[in-house]
């Protein structure tokens, strides 16, 4: 594409946080995205306002990621990683790194403030048909983007860690942002090779997380209620649901389940799954005595050492490699 395309990813200002869990979870989140566009063949543009960072990003991306990747045969797009690391750069001037853009990629940590104030001075130094798009996981459009002016090219853009193995993009508009800018930015994403849903409204949690929530709540309310170890629960989901949840949604796991489709499903299992559901408890504290005894099970499976996290990660990245590979 002749399109030039500006990934401004910043990161937390203060020196003292950025090698906090929170701050290199979004790094990483920010890396991502500046890979997915440049397998899609696109100018990419790293801005962080930690000097030093942006470049260590750079090298990050070109030694451990993008080059392992290719020799790996899982790199995505047509061009080689010599090509496509040529058109990644970093920038320490904001207005250097926005010039010329004509979509930017916020990637600071979870924090309404910041991404606000992100937004503020971003909007000074771009023209009016600039997309401003941010990847936050939850936090309501029409929050993140209050202090804009122009709100009618403002959308979210969530991705799902990692983005460049897991490919479901969630976009969100604000109340004002015009359909044509949910066009381009889902043309965009499809493009660079991601899978994006259209959220037709702001909610809260949007889509992804609100399943995931539910997921998360009632496998915690199992195991604190002592009806399933931490072990098995992981395993209803990572033997069970998860193995037809990767190539077929819910909807269409009960059309498939039944001899005619969904309506015969919800004549068979209506009754059976009101039932079940009314049955399900309060939303949990997720603190407390539980709390503690979830974590001391799960540590037991998986310390929580940053020897062993790295390498339940890189396993976890490796075998999404390779079910990405499988669903080409």
């Amino acid at each position: 594409p002749n399109l030039h395309l500006s990934c401004a990813c910043f990161f937390r200002s203060s020196a003292c946080v950025y090698d906090s869990l929170a701050s290199n979870e979004f790094g990483l989140i920010g890396r991502s995205w500046a890979m997915v566009f440049l397998s899609g063949g696109y100018k990419v543009k790293v801005y962080d306002n930690q000097p030093g960072q942006a470049s260590r990003a750079i090298t990050d991306i070109s030694r451990k990621q993008v080059e392992e990747l290719q020799e790996a045969q899982m790199l995505r797009g047509k061009l080689s990683a010599t090509e496509q690391l040529s058109l990644l750069s970093s920038h320490e001037d904001l207005s250097q790194a926005l010039e010329g853009a004509f979509f930017v990629q916020e990637c600071v940590f979870e924090e309404l403030e910041a991404k606000k104030s992100v937004f503020q001075a971003v909007e000074k130094l771009v023209g009016e048909e600039v997309v401003l798009s941010s990847s936050t996981s939850c936090l309501m459009p029409s929050n993140v983007f209050s202090l804009v002016q122009n709100r009618t090219r403002c959308i979210i853009s969530h991705p799902v860690n990692p983005p460049y193995y897991v490919r479901l993009v969630e976009l969100v508009p604000h109340p004002e942002t015009l359909p044509v800018v949910m066009d381009m930015a889902y043309e965009l994403m499809t493009e660079v090779g991601q899978a994006p849903v259209r959220i037709r409204k702001e909610i809260d949690g949007f889509a992804l997380n609100r399943v995931q929530y539910a997921i998360i709540a009632e496998c915690w309310r199992l195991v604190k209620d002592g009806v399933i170890s931490v072990k098995d629960i992981d395993l209803v989901m990572s033997e069970g649901l998860g193995m037809r949840y990767a190539f077929i949604g819910p909807i269409e796991t009960m059309h498939l389940n039944a001899p005619e489709g969904l309506e015969d499903y919800l004549r068979r299992y209506r009754e059976g799954m009101k039932r079940v559901l009314s049955s399900f408890g309060p939303v949990p504290e997720f603190d407390g005595e539980a709390a503690a005894r979830i974590n001391k099970e799960i540590c037991e499976l998986i310390p929580n050492d940053q020897e062993h996290l790295s390498a339940r990660r890189e396993r976890r990245d490796q075998l999404l490699m390779g079910l990405a590979k499988l669903k080409k």
